[in-house]
């Protein structure tokens, strides 16, 4: 763990209730895991429970499982992960995602279907000419209690000879958790997808 983690090291802890994420800074590093201590309040956090982790590295952009050991006040107890993983720096991970939408636009409402997801945004296709030059509500719905509720802009517009448009385009102030909550969803779909075929 030592290669990975440093002290001083900067440190995003994530629930499984995502509105219970918080961050920290290590304190110390040893052999068996790592001790930080949190900016707020550990509300959500329960020892043995598994959270995911990210951080900055020198490396990338560092993923890992684990779960806490031991919780005294701000200041927490990590067990070593058995894997982790770093993410591309400049690029979400990015997954086949196919789902009926509707971009909204105040009065206007285009029926759309994804092609694939990120938590920088989204690929579509439609059969309705899509004015490129607004940003449309969108609500992303994830799973039964997980739904992302946000802005879309679209960036490129292509017609293909069948008169259907596929569009890609990008979030706008979509805040911290629903990133979070997006990187996390895309990032064990990518895993799936991974153990299923066996890479």
């Amino acid at each position: 763990m030592r290669e990975l983690i440093k002290k001083d090291q900067l440190v995003t802890i994530v629930p499984q209730d995502f509105k219970n994420t918080n961050k920290g800074r290590v304190l110390d590093v040893s052999m068996d895991g790592f001790r930080m201590e949190l900016k707020y309040k550990p509300i959500g956090l329960m020892v043995n429970h598994i959270c995911d982790f990210y951080s900055f590295t020198d490396n990338g952009y560092l993923y890992f499982e684990s779960y806490i050991q031991k919780l005294e006040n701000n200041v927490i107890t990590i067990a070593n992960p058995v894997k982790h993983r770093f993410l591309q720096r400049r690029k979400f991970t990015r997954i086949k995602f196919i789902e009926d939408l509707e971009l909204v636009c105040g009065d206007l409402s285009h029926k759309v279907r994804t092609l694939d997801l990120s938590a920088g945004g989204m690929k579509l296709v439609t059969s309705e000419n899509i004015d490129i030059e607004k940003t449309y509500d969108v609500s992303i719905k994830l799973s039964e209690e997980q739904i992302i509720k946000c802005k879309y802009q679209l960036i490129r517009v292509e017609k293909s000879d069948s008169g259907r448009y596929t569009i890609s385009g990008r979030f706008v102030n979509l805040s911290n958790i629903d990133k979070m909550t997006l990187v996390q969803f895309c990032m064990k779909k990518d895993m799936e997808n991974l153990s299923k075929s066996g890479k």
